[in-house]
């Protein structure tokens, strides 16, 4: 990867360049706070932003926007660096440096200099690994889950109670295991697919394929 420090480059006219310099260059005064959970989650709660993420941890060094735009496309493509197309490459440059980077930058997460196009680890994206369990685009509503189970068992608790048939076929005791189980299965169901959607799990994105020699 060519050194970032001796690639000093000026605003080409790329999409967006004007309007993410203002935004991307603010100081956040309260960079030394940390971040709650539910400000990180609605950064991070977008696949692309995660790829970044990943470059970043896997490659902790200044990365280039093109650089990085062109890894990202060839993640999402299913791709080699060679294979991803320059519409594709000008897709993912053009979201990322108008869009995420910026929004990343806001909150501390990295840190993107617009002008030169180059971006740069802090200590938040080292540390928000540890801390946040990352949820993809379509998360499973665990929650609505866990209340629609309750109100089952409030019912059947109910309808127990009133010695409906054929709930009294069972005894009162069978059906608290079967509930006991129940609630069981599905809070070892959570904790396994949590701990699989932490960052850097899975399958996607691979190894690196920028700078690898061949």
């Amino acid at each position: 990867m060519t050194a970032v420090a001796q690639r000093q480059r000026t605003n080409d006219g790329r999409p967006g360049d004007s309007d993410d310099a203002e935004t991307a260059g603010t100081d956040d005064s309260g960079a030394d706070e940390p971040l709650s959970k539910g400000e990180i989650f609605e950064v991070l709660r977008n696949q692309r932003r995660r790829y970044v993420l990943q470059f970043l941890k896997q490659d902790d060094r200044p990365v280039e926007l093109g650089d990085l735009a062109q890894q990202i496309a060839a993640w999402e493509y299913d791709t080699t660096l060679e294979g991803v197309t320059p519409e594709q490459r000008k897709r993912v440059y053009t979201t990322l440096q108008q869009t995420h980077l910026p929004k990343m930058n806001t909150t501390g997460i990295l840190s993107f200099d617009s002008d030169q196009g180059v971006i740069e680890s802090t200590d938040r994206t080292r540390d928000i690994s540890v801390y946040l369990e990352i949820v993809p685009g379509r998360e499973f509503a665990w929650r609505e889950l866990y209340l629609s189970l309750g109100a089952i068992s409030c019912a059947l608790v109910a309808a127990l109670w009133l010695e409906i048939y054929p709930l009294t076929y069972l005894s009162n005791l069978s059906w608290a295991a079967i509930i006991a189980a129940t609630f069981t299965l599905t809070a070892v169901s959570h904790i396994y697919y949590e701990r699989n959607m932490r960052l850097g799990h899975g399958d996607q994105p691979p190894e690196l394929s920028y700078g690898v020699e061949k």
